[in-house]
């Protein structure tokens, strides 16, 4: 049974708790604060991985603030995918996420998927933006 009076707002926390813990991934990549990167990976991976860094920091960012959701959660499970394959089954050679560490990129990939169908709920921009004016 669902309470329907508070789904938007456990869906808010969803987004921005999620939105937040990419954002750090994102910084860590980005712009090598609030973690390490790997030392000695490929210029070509590092370029990957920057890469990667700030579509998260952004895309982190406008999810917290419930801004674009849908577009956003859409592009970060793409992102999300890319990262599965290319750099988790493909770099270790096993499918299942508990055996190439992939787990956290599966579940992110869903979660923003569900971020794409079912939008930024309470406490966004997006609910702002949908408000109309009083006439």
């Amino acid at each position: 049974m669902t309470n329907v009076k508070i789904s938007p707002y456990t869906l808010a926390i969803l987004r921005i708790v999620t939105g937040f813990l990419f954002l750090l991934h994102g910084l860590q990549k980005s712009l090598n604060i609030l973690g390490e990167m790997p030392q000695g990976v490929p210029a070509n991976v590092l370029i990957l991985l920057r890469t990667a860094g700030w579509i998260e920091t952004i895309g982190g960012a406008l999810i917290i603030a419930g801004l674009f959701t849908p577009v956003v959660a859409f592009v970060l499970c793409g992102e999300m995918a890319v990262a599965f394959f290319v750099g988790h089954v493909a770099r270790m050679g096993k499918f299942l996420p508990t055996q190439n560490g992939g787990a956290e990129a599966v579940l992110n990939c869903f979660i923003f998927l569900y971020l794409f169908t079912a939008g930024a709920g309470a406490w966004s921009v997006d609910s702002l933006r949908k408000k109309k004016p009083i006439s």
